[in-house]
């Protein structure tokens, strides 16, 4: 009688994901496009920001203030007691 082998059967490697990488490629595209979009607008936002900043520092936008004038007294000329 000849030993008996287990009968070996090809054993298949491959396994199924449990998700498509299809699916997850499509999922991340949505946040990724929202994300670019967000970053755009929010660069534009600081530069606008940046551009409003200018004119504020420069000063074409404030008031002329008026200030009284001073008498300066001259402290030589005082008379003491």
């Amino acid at each position: 009688m000849p030993p008996s082998e287990p009968s070996t059967s090809p054993v298949s490697t491959s396994t199924k994901p449990l998700v498509a990488p299809e699916l997850l490629l499509s999922l991340a595209t949505v946040p990724l496009l929202v994300a670019l979009v967000g970053s755009k607008v929010l660069t534009e936002a600081v530069q606008e920001l940046g551009l409003l900043s200018e004119e504020i520092f420069r000063g074409d936008r404030l008031p002329v203030l008026n200030f009284p004038k001073t008498v300066q007294s001259n402290p030589d000329n005082s008379t003491s007691v």
